[in-house]
């Protein structure tokens, strides 16, 4: 059984700085395309970021890209998403999520991709 526990949300101003965990168990972590999504009251989940099972390959989505910064440590089957200058409109249910299939067959920022789901950690960010 896949478990994804996020950690790390908070209440920050507008500029500050957060730093969100993703710990995986119950899956070859190693192997594994990982993703952040992110949902605010009364709108849809949207991605944030992804990252191919070696890190060495990441996504973002256009209005986070040069702020936030997705990371993973295999041998701690975790992955990070380091978020900088944030904005008011930053503020959402951040998720982590675990890929169905390896990095070239997946949708990266397709929901519908991402068989396994965390349950979210709330980040707020105030003008």
């Amino acid at each position: 059984q896949v478990q994804l526990v996020e950690s790390g949300g908070g209440s920050v101003q507008a500029g500050g700085s957060l730093r969100l965990s993703c710990s995986a168990s119950g899956l070859i972590f190693s192997a594994t395309t990982m993703g952040w999504f992110r949902q605010a009251p009364g709108k849809e989940r949207n991605f944030v970021a992804a990252s191919k099972w070696s890190g060495d390959n990441t996504a973002y989505a256009v209005s986070v890209k040069g702020r936030f910064t997705m990371s993973r440590d295999n041998a701690k089957n975790t992955v990070y998403l380091q978020m900088d200058s944030l904005k008011p409109e930053d503020t959402a249910l951040y998720y982590c999520a675990a890929a169905r299939y390896a990095w070239m067959y997946t949708d990266y920022s397709n929901t519908n991709s991402y068989g396994s789901w965390g349950q979210g950690t709330q980040v707020t960010v105030s003008s």
